[in-house]
């Protein structure tokens, strides 16, 4: 009988629970390289809402926060309408309990030709498009490396690698006939669990089926006590109603033998 309240306690405590998520880091567009006069946008995201966080930096050993020594705070965000090359850093999110997102590196370059590949990890399964892009905006040919080693030649500047896996990750470069980006680090990660308020409606669920459960188990046990207790009744009404049969002949044959001495 105590099962019961312990479970409909639990339930109530997953329904309750607040839910806790780290913060993260936003990179629009996606990218870890970008030539001079780009744009670009990052916004610090904790439990599915924006703001309240801070946007930091460290580049050339100083460490700073956006709006004082780098970028526009503009509502939740920290633009870069017109990307220089001092703007090149590690950037991260910081709450103000001191949790932080994960770091991105952020490549500002004025060199003729850069590799577009994304700054934030790529979940295995998916496909991610690498894309080698020139400051006039014209090649041929477009070559593609990975950790140094020539992997693809492409007549466009895209190459697409499908089904990721964890074996993708690694350094990749691009180059043309005549020039080669820098290297960037492409990141490969797990897909991202499920969000907790899927986990505690699973929990709640398996919660409900386990009361109602113990509650068919328990009436089960009510319904079988009742019929016992039933049996029981009626074999002790038989009881009496023998004994009382019993006597009563007793009487009678007491009456009878009573007249015949008379």
């Amino acid at each position: 009988m105590k099962s019961v309240p312990l479970l409909l306690g639990l339930s109530v405590l997953l329904l309750s629970g607040r839910t806790v998520s780290a913060v993260s880091l936003s990179v629009s567009p996606d990218l870890q390289q970008f030539f001079s006069e780009d744009s670009v946008s990052l916004s610090c995201v904790e439990g599915g809402q924006t703001g309240g966080q801070i946007m930091k930096r460290t580049a050339g050993g100083q460490t700073g926060g956006c709006g004082q020594s780098f970028g526009t705070m503009s509502s939740s965000s920290c633009s870069f309408p017109h990307l220089s090359c001092s703007d090149s850093g590690v950037y991260w999110c910081e709450t103000s309990d001191g949790q932080k997102s994960q770091q991105v590196n952020i490549s500002v370059r004025d060199d003729r030709v850069i590799l577009q590949i994304p700054a934030l990890p790529v979940h295995i399964g998916s496909d991610v498009t690498l894309r080698c892009r020139s400051k006039n905006g014209y090649f041929e040919t477009a070559y593609f490396f990975r950790d140094d080693v020539h992997f693809s030649l492409k007549l466009n500047e895209t190459w697409t690698i499908r089904d990721v896996r964890g074996t993708d990750e690694g350094k990749y470069s691009c180059s043309t006939d005549t020039y080669e980006s820098p290297y960037s680090w492409l990141r490969v990660a797990a897909p991202p669990p499920p969000p907790s308020s899927v986990i505690r409606l699973f929990c709640l669920l398996v919660v409900v089926c386990l009361f109602c459960i113990c509650s068919v188990i328990l009436m089960s046990w009510g319904c079988s006590r009742m019929t016992e207790n039933k049996s029981a009744v009626s074999m002790e009404m038989t009881l009496c109603v023998e004994e009382y049969d019993v006597i009563t002949a007793d009487v009678i044959t007491a009456d009878v033998i009573t007249h015949l001495d008379v």
